[in-house]
């Protein structure tokens, strides 16, 4: 075996460059951003590194910037004509002239860059420059179109929303008797199989704007306010709730409501042997959770969604519930830290989306500051009154939807506190599911998870249910999980109905396959190439296929890779099960298209990207979260 340094993958020595270990990644870094720009600021990690360059940093501010690509913004790349997208689909705008876009089709069409091609992976060239085997310089027609592209969207659906500003037209598209391009429905297959294709949980403008303006009813969460305020005990009985609601004289519809969500019970999780996909911020969106589902994840959940702007109406934060027809399993999860704002959160969600979501998730794990500092994620930990006050208002809310807790171990490193906190979750307050992932929020990544304390909380709940009658809920463990292997033994030794997968699954998305079938898969380069094109089709068909949505997904493909570049192919490794927080050395892999895929400079992310998507735009660029992992200049398309 090649000596290498301690906490080292243990690489063949035929495949070594050198001894030397590539940068460590931050995942503290990774996690240290939410999804949008909708969130609050962090003044501090948001704060400009050297103002002026006069005054020094303070040693939080250097903490706050170190490892990571502090304020990101990834600006739209748009089309240089736009089109109106109401005549992009071929009906009329009711603007007219006064319309900010155009509306001359043939001049979009001549200044619209050509149709871009989705190839078959197979069809990729595994060596440099990575080119598509049947790509022909065929003769372009004046709107650049190619008749020989494919839509993904327009192939899963018959149609595509999109229309003429779609960057895959030629698919759709064909030119008339008077030169004019017509668009084309597959009428069959959108009543066949669009309906089974259509994404979930939209929600309407009216609730939108009820919600914008704070005019919104919420008889269970005003009823529930007052309890508190006088003093009554969290878990105080239903009756007070629906008297309270009848002395606000609320519509007889709204005391219908509440009174069918207090008599039903909340449904039951049988969870056990179920593959879980764990929340993540930014990379967890839905196309990465469908390509997970096709490779064995039974439970998703969207990204943390920030409570405060729920009932902002942020078009940003409700875009985090939406759900593909084949996520079986799926859930929300929420962030605050007063019952005045998750409970209507969940009242919302109760009321309108009761068919959609089968389970509300309360983030007690984040360890950010832009969290933690506010109160939320894991400073609910030690606020356990607070947190149960929320638990039992978002299940009078949320009707038969099951409230879950993710958490962590604790707050500061030796204090743990979940060993005394779970059983009350469980018996008091009446969760359906508890996570715990097996670190405290101090720790974050530096330590190895806990198993042997999650292990000590399993049983605390266990033997809190079997003292008083209660029937056992799922209980998953978190941290560390890579492989198939490591699974099943932590299963089998600490007694957790599964495990909740989120840094394995970022950098290995095939794990569910692995712990399914129970194997270590040594997939190889050109299977993977299948998956990042499976994912470019599922980013369009989601964020769009014109010029936004091409990039948008991208953007988020590039994200993507700059997680599964740390993946050691097996057949590499002297040593199995892989570690996740080993460290890579310098490696080559046992082909180029391998190489590539572990390459950490984020410019060869971007020309991965470019395989499916095509050029990108020289307007765009691409800085990826973790400055450790990624070398060289900032990505230029």
């Amino acid at each position: 075996m090649t000596s290498l340094p301690p906490g080292t993958a243990s690489v063949k020595a035929e495949f070594l460059l050198s001894n030397a270990t590539r940068p460590a990644a931050d995942d503290d870094a990774a996690e240290g951003s939410t999804s949008h720009t909708a969130h609050p600021v962090d003044p501090i990690a948001d704060a400009d590194p050297n103002p002026g360059g006069r005054k020094k940093l303070t040693r939080q501010q250097k903490k706050a910037h170190r490892g990571a690509n502090k304020g990101r913004r990834f600006g739209k790349v748009r089309d240089e004509l736009e089109l109106c997208w109401r005549v992009a689909n071929g009906t009329l705008c009711e603007h007219g002239s006064e319309c900010r876009f155009t509306h001359d089709i043939r001049a979009y069409l001549a200044a619209k860059p050509r149709d871009i091609k989705l190839p078959l992976a197979s069809n990729i060239i595994g060596t440099p420059p990575f080119t598509v085997t049947d790509a022909k310089d065929e003769p372009a027609h004046e709107s650049s179109l190619d008749f020989s592209t494919t839509c993904p969207s327009f192939d899963e659906t018959g149609n595509c929303r999109l229309g003429l500003k779609c960057r895959f037209l030629g698919a759709h598209a064909h030119v008339d008797n008077n030169g004019a391009v017509a668009l084309i429905t597959d009428e069959e297959k959108k009543s066949r199989i669009a309906p089974t294709n259509a994404e979930l949980n939209q929600m309407n403008a009216e609730t939108l704007k009820l919600l914008r303006q704070s005019k919104y009813p919420r008889p269970i969460t005003n009823a529930y306010l007052k309890e508190i305020e006088a003093g009554k005990q969290p878990n105080g009985p239903d009756e007070d709730i629906l008297v309270q609601v009848e002395q606000a004289q609320p519509s007889v519809q709204q005391i219908d409501e509440v009174v069918m969500k207090q008599t039903r019970r909340h449904k039951r999780l049988h969870w056990t042997g179920k593959t879980y996909l764990a929340p993540l911020t930014t990379v967890g969106n839905l196309p990465f959770r469908r390509l997970c589902v096709t490779l064995g994840a039974d439970i998703t959940c969207g990204e943390m969604g920030l409570a405060t702007s729920f009932l902002a109406s942020s078009r940003e934060e409700w875009s985090l519930v939406r759900r593909h027809p084949s996520e079986s399993i799926f859930g929300v999860q929420l962030a605050g830290n007063k019952p005045s704002t998750m409970v209507p959160t969940a009242e919302v969600l109760g009321r309108e989306l009761a068919n959609g979501i089968d389970f509300v998730d309360i983030n007690c794990g984040c360890p950010i500051d832009l969290v933690f500092k506010t109160g939320s994620g894991s400073a609910l930990l030690d606020t356990p009154t607070k947190l149960g006050r929320i638990v039992v208002g978002m299940n009078k809310a949320l009707g038969e939807i099951p409230v879950t807790v993710k958490l962590r171990t604790g707050v500061k490193e030796g204090r743990n506190t979940a060993h005394k906190l779970m059983p009350r979750l469980r018996s008091e307050w009446g969760v359906g599911c508890i996570t715990l992932h097996g670190r405290t929020r101090q720790q974050r990544y530096t330590k190895l998870a806990d198993w042997g304390y999650i292990k000590e909380c399993v049983d605390a709940v266990r033997a809190c249910e079997a003292d008083q009658g209660l029937s056992p809920i799922p209980i998953f463990g978190g941290g560390d999980c890579f492989s198939s292997q490591d699974y099943w033994e932590k299963v089998d030794t600490t007694g957790v109905d599964g495990i909740m997968i989120g840094r394995g699954a970022l950098i290995k998305p095939w794990i569910f396959t692995e712990i399914k079938e129970r194997r270590e898969w040594d997939i190889s380069s050109r299977e993977r190439l299948e998956l990042v094109r499976k994912y470019a089709e599922f980013g369009l068909t989601h964020f769009g296929t014109d010029t936004v949505g091409v990039n948008k997904t991208r953007r988020y493909l590039c994200e993507a890779l700059s997680f599964q570049h740390r993946y050691i192919p097996i057949g590499l490794l002297e040593r199995l099960p892989a570690q996740i927080n080993e460290r890579a050395p310098a490696f080559r892999g046992r082909d180029e298209l391998e190489t590539l895929f572990a390459s950490p400079n984020c410019q060869d992310w971007v020309k991965i990207s470019e395989m499916f998507l095509g050029p990108a735009p020289g307007t765009w660029t691409f800085t990826p979260k973790h400055k450790s992992n990624a070398y060289g200049e900032e990505s230029q398309g």
